[in-house]
């Protein structure tokens, strides 16, 4: 082979790499889509429980669960969260209930129990499986009634 077949093979495989690279999602991080439903319950005294259930687009190995409140999370990237799990990889699941035990994650904090969610306040789910990552909004219940004493 002489020099110009060298070149021409090298810009080949420099036209195909960029072609990977640029037109196809191989090295794009992958998205969980997350949804929610929010199912009231009967509880004690009368009372209703809202029951908070996640569902993913497809079946994962989930490496860490977080719920934070939203507002402070925007302001703030390390504020506490009210459920935190965490695994080196769970069961494959595609859903999951707000506070469940998941089979294969444990809570990231030893004897850390999930707290409840307060009706109208906005939170965020972070739900990480391997380089895959997800994040999705939600509140339970309706928003608090306007209390403004302007007419």
């Amino acid at each position: 082979m002489n020099k110009k077949n060298f070149i021409l093979i090298g810009l080949v495989l420099a036209m195909a790499i960029g072609y990977v690279v640029f037109f196809t999602d191989l090295f794009a991080p992958k998205i969980i889509q997350i949804s929610h439903t929010n199912r009231p319950l009967p509880g004690r005294g009368g009372q209703t429980v809202a029951r908070l259930m996640f569902s993913l687009g497809q079946d994962y190995e989930l490496t860490d669960i977080k719920v934070v409140p939203l507002a402070e999370w925007q302001t703030d990237k390390s504020t506490q969260p009210l459920w935190h799990l965490t695994s080196d990889g769970s069961d494959f699941i595609n859903r999951f209930t707000y506070g469940e035990n998941i089979p294969g994650m444990d809570p990231y904090v030893e004897g850390m129990r999930p707290q409840p969610l307060k009706p109208g306040v906005k939170y965020l789910l972070l739900v990480t499986a391997g380089k895959a990552r997800g994040q999705h909004e939600f509140q339970v219940g309706n928003s608090p009634a306007d209390v403004s004493t302007n007419k």
